[in-house]
């Protein structure tokens, strides 16, 4: 037993002295490739087996010729050891070079493409990672692109609608300052109307500014859908009688009536607004305008929906309708307006927790403002 202890501690001692050796060799090496730390590793490790064999051997006073053949065995083993490590530092860094040059590829044009071949699980890892942050960031750049599409048409339409009624309004100063004006009384009604019609433009730029920027303040208090729904069709009346079209509330007060909600009246009464001033405009003469609510007690949220006879919208055009300036196509392209009416709509109820959507109906579209029932 004695024995077996010294022959430990003689093979300690080598092996922790070969150690101590390696470990000071991947200090100084630290910032090199791979493949040398690799190569010291398998070093280090051959070396200990060596340096503890010899002390061994050494201690045990070997003959000459049984110390050269141990000599000889961890010198080969040593070799193919060095070897191994040197292959698969080459690999390694073959793999690494090939993951650089496709991150350099990456931070040029925006799209990473992996390379081909096997890697390390490390490297595999790595590179789906770079894939998935570059698809991510390919799907912000298609954000961003359509957000600056829309803001160009934004600009476009706001200057080619402030321009009409400034033109209109100064021509309207000018007739007046002159005295030429037949009628001025009429003048001034029409001013006051223009007036008011830039008023609320330059208030819908005010709350679409607020919602982008997540500066929208809310007071939400406990509210029926009733009272949401009635308050939007009184809204709304004048404007659907001057059309000539009807206006429902279909099942208003049924299975939803009893069901409250957590909202700002004074924001969500002016998104039922837009719904409905919306519709209208797009609905011919004669025809109909229906809004209603619903609870969906399976999700617990409340659906509002505003369905019109506008002959619906193209599929295509589906996906950008609360976009900020949509206007739609030429069919339901109004006369006046910004196209901000919508995307308030959906800033406002995404600021509520809930969600906007439109859809195709027969003879028009019906859009629905889906949000969370109170507790």
């Amino acid at each position: 037993m004695r024995d077996i202890v010294l022959i430990a501690l003689y093979a300690l001692a080598g092996a922790t002295a070969a150690g101590a050796l390696g470990a000071l060799a991947l200090r100084l090496l630290r910032h090199r490739s791979v493949a040398v730390s690799l190569t010291v590793v398998a070093a280090v490790s051959v070396t200990a087996m060596l340096a503890g064999t010899l002390s061994v051997a050494w201690a045990m006073f070997l003959s000459s010729h049984d110390l050269t053949v141990v000599t000889t065995v961890c010198a080969m083993a040593a070799v193919v050891s060095l070897a191994t490590a040197l292959l698969l530092g080459r690999w390694v860094v073959a793999r690494s070079n090939a993951l650089t040059l496709a991150a350099r590829d990456f931070g040029r044009s925006g799209s990473f493409a992996a390379p081909d071949g096997n890697a390390t699980a490390e490297l595999a890892a790595l590179a789906r990672e770079l894939a998935a942050t570059s698809a991510k960031l390919e799907e912000s750049r298609e954000r961003e692109r359509a957000l600056d599409a829309s803001r160009r048409e934004l600009v476009a339409w706001i200057s080619h609608d402030l321009r009409t009624p400034l033109a209109g309004l100064r021509a309207m100063a000018e007739a007046l300052e002159d005295g030429v004006a037949e009628d001025p009384a009429r003048y001034h009604r029409q001013i006051r109307t223009e007036t008011d019609r830039l008023n609320g433009m330059v208030g819908d730029l005010f709350e679409l500014s607020r919602i982008h920027a997540g500066t929208l303040s809310l007071s939400p208090s406990r509210m029926s859908v009733y009272d949401l729904v009635g308050d939007a069709l009184a809204g709304a009346e004048p404007l659907a009688r001057e059309h000539g079209v009807r206006l429902v509330g279909e099942d208003a007060g049924g299975a939803a009536e009893g069901v409250p909600v957590e909202v700002d009246g004074r924001e969500m009464t002016r998104v039922l607004g837009n719904l409905l001033v919306n519709a209208i405009r797009h609905t011919p003469a004669d025809g109909t305008v229906a809004i209603a609510a619903r609870h969906e007690e399976a999700t617990g949220t409340v659906v509002l929906s505003v369905t019109d006879a506008c002959g619906g919208i193209a599929e295509e055009d589906l996906p950008r309708v609360f976009d900020t300036g949509w206007r739609g196509s030429e069919a339901r392209t109004p006369p006046a307006g910004a196209g901000l009416g919508l995307a308030i709509v959906r800033g406002i109820v995404e600021a509520h927790a809930g969600r906007a959507t439109v859809c195709n109906v027969r003879g028009g579209c019906r859009f629905e403002v889906v949000l969370p029932a109170a507790p």
